[in-house]
């Protein structure tokens, strides 16, 4: 496989030695070396094969991890944070080896701050712990990528998902945060206030960086209210071009919608036959509406006669929570009827983004790729906000699938950035899209480099990712 290749880091034998010496002293049976666990470690969902570190400490402390990577600072060692190993574009992967700091036992929730509408957590505690904590508050977590993902994780590639076109992404969610940084110290970026004119906005800077810059320890998030009341519902369409109009009206038509998901034909078959659905097999929309009883109606009702002018519908709505519940974990579970499309295959995810008005061309010239390529590749979508999901199915011991695949890939990125779009709304570049980062931005990229050299001058942080340095 070729992507992987493409990310080659010189080994420090001599420092990774020294390291693993020094913290076997130190945290004894928290530090495991043994394959099966350096093999969890390096897992990533996609196909880039796994490089594993040389050794795993379970971190229990912002102290613990300034130690860790102080220890590894002095050797010139490289140390890559890992929270629930969910990164679909090999983030966690070690290509030069090193240390792999695991966050997942720093699952404190710090404070709750209800009459100010946000919490301060530990990077490990996941989005649904924190939702089952606040359930009784009244209060939610929105950000929601589907997978049980660690929260620092989701701060960490820039997450977001269903909810993203009501409430945003992690880079809005997110109103401060504590980093331990290459050398060691511990900063924090931010205080509690809603907004700051401050210096420069280092939680930004850190949001998305995929571990390069810092290794994040604490954040503090906005919190939602948990609406009155929510309705939801699928509305089946003649075509994608005509569900993607729908939503380009919807949203221009500014109906407060809280979640709008796309599925193709092929999509919604797998669905329907993984989760025992009773929908029509076409492209369907999946939408959601928070707010009170007469107003999610409302929106309904609306959305029911913007469908109809799109050739869709009828819009089967509900507000009952059971039937919204199986509606959305159908959502939640299309990865896995995807792969029952090809027993024994892999689906690869992958993700895009475009402004909405070239939503529909985008995703007709895909399926046109698709159908020449000859790929089993369903489509899902974010579409409210202009993101959609691809994921061919392929054997990863087949060479010539994977050569197909990567072509695919190329030209579905290429499409997104030349509609002014993104090679990825939501999933990072990690080692998987560094080549389109730069096509994407071009010397914006130089920029990133000067600031990585800057923040960390030995290379150590999750090195390898988002863009070689030379």
């Amino acid at each position: 496989m070729a992507l992987a290749d493409l990310v080659r880091i010189d080994r420090n034998e001599d420092g990774i030695a020294a390291v693993l010496g020094i913290l076997k002293q130190r945290f004894g049976e928290r530090l495991q070396t043994g394959q099966s666990i350096r093999e969890q470690h390096s897992h990533t969902t996609t196909y880039i094969p796994a490089q594993l570190p040389d050794g795993v400490v379970f971190a229990q402390s912002t102290p613990e991890v300034q130690e860790i990577v102080r220890c590894c600072a002095e050797y010139k060692v490289p140390v890559i944070p890992f929270g629930t190993g969910t990164s679909l574009e090999g983030q966690v992967n070690a290509p030069g080896g090193g240390i792999s700091i695991d966050l997942a036992g720093m699952d404190k929730i710090l404070a709750v701050n209800a009459e100010d509408l946000d919490c301060t957590i530990e990077p490990g505690v996941t989005r649904e712990a924190l939702n089952t904590y606040l359930r009784d508050t009244g209060l939610f977590f929105p950000i929601d990528p589907g997978a049980n993902a660690s929260l620092g994780g989701m701060a960490s590639t820039r997450a977001s998902g269903t909810n993203a076109v009501r409430y945003g992404t992690m880079r809005e969610n997110v109103l401060a945060l504590t980093a331990v940084m290459a050398d060691g110290r511990a900063i924090t970026t931010a205080k509690r206030a809603k907004k700051t004119s401050a210096g420069y906005d280092l939680t930004r800077l850190l949001i998305g960086s995929e571990g390069t810059l810092g290794i994040i320890t604490s954040l503090t998030l906005k919190l939602q209210g948990i609406p009155q009341a929510i309705s939801g519902g699928v509305c089946p369409f003649p075509s994608v071009e005509a569900a993607c109009q729908a939503v380009i009206a919807t949203i221009q038509m500014g109906i407060p919608v809280a979640r709008i998901e796309l599925v193709n034909q092929l999509q919604m078959k797998a669905m329907i036959a993984y989760s025992k659905l009773d929908y029509p097999e076409s492209p369907c929309l999946f939408l959601e509406f928070h707010g009170t009883d007469a107003g999610v109606a409302e929106q309904s009702e609306f959305f029911s006669e913007i469908a109809a002018e799109h050739g869709g519908g009828p819009f089967l709505w509900t507000k009952e929570a059971e039937e919204r519940t199986k509606l959305w974990k159908a959502r939640h579970d299309a990865y896995h009827s995807v792969k029952a499309l090809r027993p024994g295959s892999q689906a690869v995810a992958t993700d895009v983004c475009v402004p909405i008005s070239r939503l529909a061309e985008c995703i007709v010239e895909t399926e046109r790729d698709i159908a020449e390529t000859g790929l089993i590749a369903p489509i899902v979508g974010h579409v409210g906000d202009g993101n959609f999901h691809v994921s061919p199915l392929i054997d990863r011991n087949e060479p010539k699938e994977i050569e197909v695949l990567e072509a695919f890939i190329a030209r579905l990125n290429e499409r997104a950035i030349a509609m002014d779009g993104t090679c990825t709304g939501e999933h990072g570049i990690g080692q998987g899209k560094m080549k389109f980062l730069e096509l994407e931005l071009g010397t914006g990229v130089d920029v990133m480099r000067a600031i990585k050299r800057a923040l960390d001058p030995d290379n150590i942080l999750n090195p390898g990712k988002i863009f070689p340095l030379s």
